[in-house]
């Protein structure tokens, strides 16, 4: 989380998401889109947690129904 508040783009590139993280870039090039970028990367990292979570709760309740 640090990161994506740190350094917005670079949280999207060691996630694998090449192309946004240099939109990402581009945007907190400036000095008014470094806290957009920044917002931008914090909730992205959070919703792929979350995500994650969901995924791994399907395939429990699937589980256990079998």
């Amino acid at each position: 989380m640090l990161l994506a508040i740190l350094l917005p783009f670079l949280s999207f590139i060691v996630r694998g998401k090449i192309l946004t993280g240099i939109v990402c870039f581009i945007l907190q090039i400036t000095l008014i889109g470094w806290l957009p970028a920044a917002i931008w990367a914090a909730l992205s990292l959070n919703n792929e947690r979350a995500n994650k979570r969901n995924e791994k709760l399907i395939k429990a309740i699937r589980e256990t129904k079998n």
